[in-house]
This record gives C-alpha cells, structure tokens and sequence, in this order.
C-alpha cells in the first residue's frame, strides 16, 4: 500500500506540472490540425453490414447506462454471460452463449491480454474513465486484419483507448455505499500535428462488507460480507505519433491490487480468512505503414509480466498459512500484411509468436514454458449487396516442462472460419447473415501442471460455431433509428475440459460434450419527442438450450449445463434532455442449475434488478463538469450469480467529472 501511496503521490504532481505546462502552450497548440481525427456523431448508420453479431459502444452509452466497469458494460450485451463473485472485488469473467470464459478473448487496442495459468481474465479490474470504444463480437468478424490470436477465440470483447484529440484535463472523484471511493485523472497532451500524450490513473478502495440474507433451511438471518475489501491502483501511458509515414503507438500498463476473499457461505460459515495480492504490469508497441499499390504492413511486440500471491491462513497447515506465489512472464509478438488490390476485394496474412513461463513457490515445481505460433490467411469480398470473409488459422503450441515424466505432444490444428452477409432488397436496409467457425483451445498451464490436479494427457478443447441472422438497421416512421437483430445459433463442443473427483483428489479430464441452440433478439430504438428531448430504448432477450450429452446412460443426459439459464433479458431506458438524463436498466436472469444434475435441490431461483442512473452537464467556458448518481438493485433483490456468493442488495454511488 505504501508503494501505491507514494506512486499516486508522484503521478499527481506530474500531471498538475503538464497541466500547467499545456496551459501555457495552449494558444500555441490550437493553431495546429491534427494529421488523425476521430469524429464521433450521432448520426445513425443506416444498415447492419456486419457478417456475425456484434455490438458497439462508445462513451456516451457508458454513461447513459451508469457503468462503473467494463464488467457493467458487458452485462447489457445479449448472448453474453458474466460470472459475477460478488461485490467490487469480486472475480468477474465473460463467456459467450454457453461456450465458456476460456474460449473469449479479451483485446486492449489490438492486442490480447494473456493469462496462461487460468486462461482467464477478470474484466472487473478494468475502468471505463480511458476507454473511448467498447465491442462485442460473437464468431469472427468482418476485420481480417488484426493479430492472429483473436481468430483462435469464439468471442472477443475488444477495448480502444481514448486518443487525444486536443490539450485536456479530466478529473473524476466517487463515491457509494460500502466505503466505495474511486478517483481517476486523465491527462491528455498534443504536440504540433503528430504526436499525442495520455496518461491515465485510477484508484479504488471499498470494504465491501454489504448486507445479505442468509437461508438455512428454516431460519432466515440478516448477515453481513466479511473479508471483502480490496484496494487497487492503475495507471496507463500511450503515445501516438507519426514515423517514417506510418502510424506509431505505444502503450504501458500496470494494475495492483489487494483484496480479501470472503469465500463461499455453506450453512454458518461465514467467516473467510483469505487474500490476494495482484501484480500486473505490460508495455507494447504498434507500428502500422502503409505501402504502394495497396499494401498495408502491421506489427506490434508487446511484454507482459504477472505475480499473484495467495494466502490462506487455517490451523490445517503446519505453518498456520498457506502461502502460494505465482510469476509469468510473456513476450509476444505478431506481423501481418494486408493486400488490397481492387476497392473489394482484401487478403491478410498474420503471424504470431509468444514464449510464456510460469514460475512458483511449489517444491517439485514443474516450471512450464511455452511456445506458441498462430498464422492467419484471411479474404474478404465486400460490395453494398455482399460480404463474404474467410480465414484458415494455423496452431503450433509445444510446452517444455520440468519434473514431469512424459511430456504432451506439441498441439497442431487448422481451423477454418466463414461469414457471409447479403442485401437481399436494393432499397431496405434488411440484410442476412450466417457465419461457421471452428475452435481449438489448448489446456491452461493450470489444467495441465496444477499440484496434483493437472493432467498432462488432456486433449485440447474443439467447439463447433454455427449462426444465422437477420438484421435491420434504419429510420421507421416516428423511430429516427431504429436497429433489430435474431440470431439462431448451434454450437457443439467437444472433449470439454472439467475437473472430475478420482479416488481421493478432483482431476482436469476430457469428460464432456455439449449441444448448445439458442435464440438472441436485439431491439433498439430513438424517438425525438421535442427540441433536444428524446427517448432511446434498448431491448434484449436470449434463449438457449444447452445440454451435456456426454454420456446417454447417466444421469444428467440432456441436463441443462451448470449456470445456464434458458431465459435472460434486458431493457434499458433512457430519457435525455437538457435538464436531468435518467436511465432505467432492468436485468432478467431465468433459473439455472449450479451442478450437472437438474434436480430441485440444485436449482438456483431467478432474478431481476432493477437500477437507476441520473446525469446532467453543466458547461462554463472552458470548464465542464458532470455530476451523475446510481440506484442499483433498487428492490433490494437478495439474488446469486454463482451458488453461496450473495450479490449485492440495494446500492447507491455519486460521482463528479470536471473536464478542461
């Protein structure tokens, strides 16, 4: 904590001393145009052309819908799943339509975020004060020219920094219920026309300790989160400029953190005596120059290094804690070049390289090293009637292990992906759609070399995805845009990594199979009711059937899957006017089954929340301030995402952004 003090410390002092320093030069720096500009309008686009679903938001949807995290942003996508542990701290993890959190990507400007322990990734951790564009993208999407990786994924949620477009400086204090406090400084720079500075800081603390009911077959007591605080601290640093004709990005990040972990409630068991400390700290760089005749070179390198320190404290152990320390470390990197020869018709070629190593305090530690290679060839046709994609992916990963007796053969598969988009009617924005991929996850450094958990004889993870759609995007009427998607899907995994009881420890094993059909239907629509008054309303709703079919024979053959509800839903409301913004958000989640058998005794009940959010701006000169306030779960819905972790009941949060 000491460090995280003293680092503020400096970073305010630095951002006051640039603050003033732009000040100075700011008639100076206005003179100048930039040689990129972002614009952002509010002019709807008048059709949906992309080949596979996906959603797009940007700042002002942020604020329309109160999100405090990516995390919330994400929980209003439909077809998307957030396993929520509870509270700020709480571990938060995103899959798409039954396929699990391991099989989505998660991408900051361009490039993966990693996790090759867990393979997992806790979007709870990440602020929205610097991000301009959030996207959601289920299959593979229209843009053939990214980084191999992402094509390895049956879903990417990708998030794009907010790059400078004039000297500013932004400031943002918050606060709420549950000795919530969050501030966030953006210092944003523009030198001449063609390089631009950011620098980014967020700090949060919570105790956490939120009221819940707790139920023990008759008895009903009112209890309260224990061991739930967390306190963390990030920061970010990017650079854009112009060199050698090309565009140049840099980017660096860091994130820690110290938290409890308040565990599981079973019966009286209320009390946890857990912590984790987390360390995550990446620099990249991006370099993009465009050639003759239509060619296009990319490439980007980018070190990532984790720690993870984890302490449990129990009379259990001969020391009375239990502490486990865990170290990556990444270097990555990935080229591509794009070729258009004709105005539609693109090809990419991509590839990437990483060398990952997991090191800890374990005895006999096995010390994994990895090598991956992914390559990528990729065309598109595209016309105003048409758009068609392709890509073969290429994957090579071998591991080298120490103590281990025999190794796991390196993985290899070729995975091939289709979309395809037609305007069937010249003079109406209705378009088609169906896409077909194929996915190949490859074991965690977890599933396979954990303690005595790991199984090095796994078989990598195969899905199968199938979609078809058809999509509506325009003004109707009284309706200034109006945007309305249905998306049936199949998707069918197979060797499905579980963790299974042997004769006396659970064990990583290809146990499963799965079928999972489903229905998303997307509804969004704007009506202007007066001058600078409208009313904007989002509608969502998923049904999906997704069953194990592993094992005709036993006993939950065509069960539902665990924390897969048949039923959810959204509605999102939003009345904007030049007085007071209000939004109305209500979250639907139908029964699931917390284990593989659906029987009552495993059934989880549904639940809705309900939450408010009201903002205004108030602009003097130069000077703008936003003052905005929440009431979420405002039924006071005493509900779980995952069994035993209660979620928060009823909440509030205040907040207050000054821009300049």
């Amino acid at each position: 904590m000491f460090k995280t003090k003293c680092f503020l410390h400096v970073f305010c002092v630095l951002l006051l001393g640039f603050n003033r320093l732009s000040a100075q030069d700011a008639d100076t720096l206005l003179h100048y145009n930039l040689l990129e500009l972002e614009v952002v309008t509010d002019i709807p686009v008048p059709e949906i052309v992309s080949s596979v679903p996906q959603r797009i938001m940007d700042k002002k949807d942020f604020l329309r819908l109160g999100a405090f995290s990516i995390a919330d942003v994400a929980k209003s996508l439909v077809g998307v799943d957030i396993r929520d542990y509870g509270g700020v701290g709480g571990l938060k993890t995103i899959s798409v339509r039954g396929l699990g959190a391991k099989h989505t990507a998660v991408s900051y400007d361009g490039m993966m975020i990693s996790d090759t322990q867990s393979g997992l990734v806790d979007i709870g951790r990440f602020s929205l004060d610097n991000i301009s564009l959030l996207s959601m993208e289920i299959g593979q999407g229209d843009d053939i020219f990214k980084t191999a990786r992402e094509f390895a994924s049956a879903g990417t949620l990708s998030l794009k920094s907010f790059k400078p477009q004039k000297t500013s400086f932004h400031a943002r204090v918050g606060g709420g219920s549950f000795g919530l406090l969050d501030a966030a400084l953006r210092q944003e720079l523009c030198f001449a026309n063609r390089w631009a500075v950011s620098l980014n800081a967020n700090i949060l603390h919570s105790n956490g300790g939120y009221p819940f009911t707790l139920v023990n077959g008759e008895t009903v007591t009112r209890e309260r989160r224990v061991n739930s605080d967390v306190n963390s601290l990030s920061y970010e640093g990017n650079v854009y400029g112009v060199f050698c004709g090309g565009d140049l990005r840099l980017k660096l990040y860091g994130y820690n953190s110290e938290r409890g972990l308040p565990g599981a409630v079973n019966l009286y068991n209320k009390d946890n005596k857990e912590r984790l400390w987390d360390d995550n700290f990446f620099v990249q760089a991006k370099y993009e120059l465009p050639l003759y005749c239509g060619i296009t070179v990319k490439s980007a390198l980018k070190y990532n290094y984790q720690f993870s320190e984890y302490n449990e404290w129990s009379s259990n152990y001969a020391n009375g804690v239990q502490v486990d320390k865990n170290t990556q470390n990444e270097l990555y990197g990935t080229l591509g070049v794009l070729c258009s020869p004709f105005s539609a018709f693109s090809i990419a070629l991509t590839g990437d390289f990483s060398y990952s190593v997991l090191e800890n305090n374990f005895e006999q530690s096995k010390a994994p090293r990895r090598f991956s290679s992914y390559t990528v060839f990729a065309a598109q046709y595209n016309n105003k009637v048409i758009s068609a994609t392709a890509s073969l992916l290429g994957t090579w990963v071998r591991d080298e292990v120490e103590n281990v007796a025999s190794l796991p053969a390196p993985y290899r598969s070729l995975s091939p992906s289709l979309a395809f988009s037609y305007k069937p009617f010249f003079y109406l924005p209705l378009r088609l759609r169906l896409s077909f991929k194929q996915n190949y996850r490859i074991p965690t450094f977890a599933d396979l070399y954990y303690l005595r958990l790991g199984n090095v004889n796994l078989k990598p993870e195969r899905a199968l995805q199938t979609n078809f759609g058809v999509t509506w995007g325009g003004a109707v009427a009284v309706f200034d845009d109006l945007t309305f998607t249905v998306d049936a899907y199949y998707n069918k995994v197979y060797d499905k990594i579980v963790a299974l009881p042997t004769m006396y420890v659970w064990r990583m094993m290809n146990f499963g199979e799965a079928d999972i059909a489903g229905i998303d239907v997307t509804l969004s629509a704007s009506v202007d009711l007066l001058k600078d008054v409208s009313l904007v309303a989002d509608i969502g709703y998923s049904y999906m059937y997704a069953v194990d079919v592993t094992d005709s024979s036993a006993k939950n053959y065509r069960h539902q899957l665990p924390y897969t509800p048949e039923h959810s839903g959204k509605l999102i409301l939003s009345f904007l006017n030049p007085w007071v913004n209000i939004s109305y958000t209500m979250m639907a989640v139908g029964e699931r089954y917390m284990l593989p058998q659906n029987t009552t005794r495993n059934k989880m009940n549904g639940y809705i929340d309900h939450s408010f959010t009201l903002n205004h701006e108030f602009n003097f000169r130069k000077l703008s301030l936003r003052m905005q306030g929440e009431l979420l779960n405002v039924s006071d819905n005493n509900y779980e995402v995952i069994a035993n972790y209660p979620m928060p009941g009823f909440s509030w949060r205040l907040s207050a952004t000054i821009l300049f």
